[in-house]
């Protein structure tokens, strides 16, 4: 019989999702009691504000027509002052601004929107799956940029051969890192920016963690280099920073023509963001600029310092991350990421995404999401704790 199905699918990476989807299974089969640590889906939900204005504008009966693909001006012309608010950096809400239903939107299109089947892409190892998975879509071969703890998982942009250098489209990065929890400076910025405009290359750089820093770190911008308007595309996410995962709405901003391209592939492909969630991101920008307080950066520094203190109280010695809502944690010697992964899972009942999910540089780490009220991760952390006691696992020296 025919089958029906792209060989592309093939080639999509999603083999360990479902290999961890399976081992949950089982453990729910004998009776264990679930903490997911897995998908890095916020558990808390917006401000009282957004909330009120999502529920308002889902009220207003002018808010059910199409709304345009490139997002409403009024969202827009926001998300251009909190630029201007948090990072110094001036925007043009016409020309430097559109709307995503959601950054994983925007990560999945826009290696269609800019380059052509057969072109070449430098994308980070490891790295978030839609960075590669876009590029499947759209037929661009990959360069994998290795990011190693030895170099605090920054790149090695001399290590990148010139002539991949010279041919690539563009460059991918991620700071705050999604899955590694790395931060960069202002200073990799500048070098980033550099090596990008000696080859004509476009930077487009992830920052959706940008407002999940601890410890008083302050994560920049890419478009605060002078210049890097130029050559430079940033995308954010409201999802995260504003626990507004669920409904879906994101940005990207920086060069015109690279933002003018992703609308122009999204005109033929969706209507936009339902006018109702811009309004209520609208409210959560406008709340962060007021200094209203509210703010979610707080809560994952308490739930960062419970797990790693506790991690490191039974053995497991992991190191402290200023940004996001993961821990990248190394795992024991003589375990692989997968099979720390399964046993922990098994045996305490608690998931956590194994490294190579994200690349081959992963292998021998794990991804432990902070998405868990606090007596949660305590409880998580306990069983951990017996979990590496009974496989001989003691505390550190």
């Amino acid at each position: 019989m025919k089958r029906f199905g792209s060989s592309r699918l093939q080639l999509l990476g999603s083999a360990i999702f479902s290999e961890v989807g399976q081992w949950r299974r089982e453990a729910e089969a004998v009776g264990h009691d679930i903490i997911d640590l897995g998908i890095g889906s916020p558990d808390r939900p917006p401000s009282e504000r957004v909330m009120e204005s999502l529920a308002g504008a889902v009220r207003n009966p002018a808010n059910y027509g199409y709304p345009t693909s490139e997002g409403t001006l009024e969202f827009r012309s926001a998300v251009a002052r909190w630029y201007d608010y948090r990072f110094g950096v001036k925007l043009d809400p016409e020309h430097e601004v559109t709307t995503l239903m959601g950054s994983q939107d925007g990560l999945a299109h826009l290696a269609m929107a800019v380059c052509d089947p057969g072109d070449t892409a430098i994308v980070p190892d490891p790295g978030y799956p839609i960075y590669a998975v876009s590029l499947v879509l759209a037929g661009v071969t990959p360069h994998l940029l290795p990011l190693r703890a030895e170099n605090g998982f920054l790149p090695r942009l001399d290590e990148i051969p010139e002539q991949t250098a010279a041919a690539a489209k563009f460059i991918l990065l991620g700071y705050p890192s999604n899955p590694l929890s790395a931060v960069a400076d202002i200073g990799f910025y500048e070098e980033l920016v550099e090596f990008a405009k000696r080859r004509n290359m476009l930077i487009i750089h992830d920052a959706a963690y940008s407002e999940m820093a601890f410890d008083g770190f302050r994560p920049r911008s890419v478009l605060e280099v002078p210049g890097a308007k130029e050559i430079a595309v940033e995308f954010h996410s409201l999802s995260k920073s504003f626990n507004l995962a669920g409904c879906r709405i994101a940005f990207l901003v920086g060069n015109k023509d690279a933002v003018g391209a992703l609308r122009a592939l999204k005109s033929n492909i969706d209507y936009g963001v339902f006018t109702a969630v811009q309004e209520a991101g609208i409210a959560a920008l406008e709340d962060q600029m007021a200094g209203s307080g509210w703010e979610v950066a707080s809560v994952y520094e308490r739930r960062r310092n419970i797990v790693v203190d506790g991690l490191r109280e039974v053995g497991w010695n992991v190191s402290k991350p200023k940004a996001t809502m993961f821990i990248w944690a190394p795992v024991p010697p003589g375990w692989t990421s997968r099979q720390i992964s399964r046993e922990i899972l098994l045996s305490a009942g608690v998931v956590v995404i194994p490294g190579d999910a994200f690349g081959e540089q992963g292998q021998g780490f794990v991804r432990i999401a902070l998405v868990q009220e606090e007596e949660r991760l305590m409880e998580a952390v306990r069983r951990i704790g017996r979990f590496l006691r009974d496989r001989g696992v003691g505390p550190a020296s």
